[in-house]
């Protein structure tokens, strides 16, 4: 069996990032958040590419323009969406959802997908810290997973 190890060495790796400015004040702070966690786990911050959206409905196409520069090795979407009371919440949670998940499948990217859909404020601002720091390390070791996968293929290749 051929084990592979979860990789969070973030050091050698390109990291982009959108942000929903809706709800700004919860977004901003996840971003800080994701962003220091990104740089504990030795992202540069030179490495890191920021870009901001109105909207979490925004988010798939500015993924899907960072992710066909091939200039990223994952890429993380930061947003809140809150129930309100219409049916808005879900036309945009999962439009949302399926536009992130359909951006890393089409490119073969990781996308660590932090919007938050949650029911108040209370509860996005609860979710804050732990989303956005989980989002940092699972695009981290995602990224290093299939760099790595990329690399086995390649080595298979070059042995035949």
């Amino acid at each position: 069996m051929n084990l592979i190890q979860p990789n969070l060495n973030g050091s050698k790796l390109r990291i982009g990032i959108v942000q929903a400015r809706f709800t700004n004040e919860i977004g901003s702070k996840m971003l800080e958040v994701c962003c220091n966690t990104l740089q504990e786990l030795g992202v540069a911050d030179e490495d890191i590419t920021v870009a901001t959206v109105p909207g979490a409905l925004e988010v798939p196409l500015i993924l899907q323009n960072m992710a066909s520069s091939e200039q990223y090795d994952a890429l993380i979407a930061i947003g809140v969406v809150i129930r309100g009371e219409t049916y808005h919440f879900e036309l945009v949670s999962n439009e949302s959802g399926a536009g992130v998940t359909r951006v890393g499948l089409d490119y073969n990217i990781p996308i660590a997908n932090a919007i938050l859909t949650t029911e108040n404020d209370e509860q996005a601002i609860v979710r804050i810290e732990e989303k956005a720091s989980d989002a940092a390390k699972v695009a981290v070791e995602c990224a290093n997973l299939v760099n790595r996968l990329l690399e086995e293929q390649f080595d298979d290749e070059d042995d035949e």
